[in-house]
């Protein structure tokens, strides 16, 4: 297998830097080993088998299917934290975002059942963080194929506009920022035509990378769907601790870590930097 250097230098051209930075979202084809699929598959499925006290079911009782999310796991799921750190996950991250340190945020899991219907609805990442700044980058990896159908899709170029408001998926409630507070989403399904958006049917080995205030969403799906995301942060992220439950959210870190703070916390392990490269362990 070529170095990870050798496939990031590859997959992370200046053309697709330029496209990540101006449309906020870029997919990268084959960047992950089969091996390394297999090993983050196998991860998934420990993480199934044993859901943190952070896991979720976002769809109805009465979806045929099952879209199961869980967060945070990196600490007790070796598969996850070997991953991110022996991947090219990191070096992708740091070359997309052109920042000297790249810490982990937090991982995420999405579970996508066959037969479910439950839409993941147009929204923006941050609004629902605790996180302030521009140097983000999230990693979308199938660990199955995904068909255009229940891929992920986003507005190109959204990541450069306001902060919307957060809702939850299924009930549309504003629990984060308050009513009023934030602009609403503009009602995309609407007339998808009359936005730039962009998507890509992916294979394992595959992945999307978006900017945390790109708006995105998926359908349902007929196949079983399951991804792992990472998100990393840069330089300029600074902590902002908000009054209500973040997504995820971290118990005590406000008392611990100061608002407008870099994210120096061990809960945000820096996994790269540029005078070392990746970190061997986290």
């Amino acid at each position: 297998m070529t170095s990870i250097q050798d496939r990031v230098a590859k997959a992370v051209t200046p053309e697709l830097i330029a496209a990540f930075r101006d449309e906020g979202a870029v997919c990268i084809k084959g960047i992950f080993s089969p091996d390394e699929v297999a090993a983050l598959r196998a991860g998934i499925d420990a993480n199934l088998a044993q859901p943190s006290e952070r896991a979720k079911v976002a769809s109805r009782p009465d979806d045929p299917g099952w879209f199961f999310e869980d967060f945070c796991n990196w600490r007790h799921n070796d598969a996850y934290r070997d991953f991110i750190v022996r991947s090219p996950a990191p070096s992708v991250a740091a070359a997309l975002m052109g920042t000297k340190t790249v810490r982990l945020h937090h991982d995420h899991l999405l579970v996508k059942e066959p037969g479910t219907r439950q839409r993941t609805p147009w929204h923006q990442d941050q609004p629902y963080y605790n996180i302030e700044g521009d140097d983000n980058v999230s990693m979308w990896i199938p660990v199955d194929p995904v068909p255009l159908e229940s891929t992920l899709e986003f507005v190109a170029g959204s990541h450069q506009g306001p902060w919307l408001m957060p809702r939850t998926f299924m009930d549309k409630e504003a629990k984060w920022f308050p009513e009023g507070s934030l602009e609403d989403l503009p009602d995309i399904e609407a007339d998808r035509s009359a936005f730039p958006i962009r998507h890509w049917a992916l294979e394992p080995g595959d992945m999307v990378c978006f900017r945390m205030l790109t708006l995105h969403a998926s359908g349902g799906t007929q196949n079983r769907r399951r991804a792992f995301s990472i998100r990393f942060v840069g330089d300029d992220i600074r902590h902002a601790p908000r009054r209500w439950k973040t997504s995820p959210d971290f118990p005590g870190l406000a008392d611990e870590l100061p608002d407008g703070a870099p994210l120096e916390h061990p809960l945000f392990p820096v996994v790269w930097t540029r005078d070392a490269g990746q970190v061997g362990a986290i």
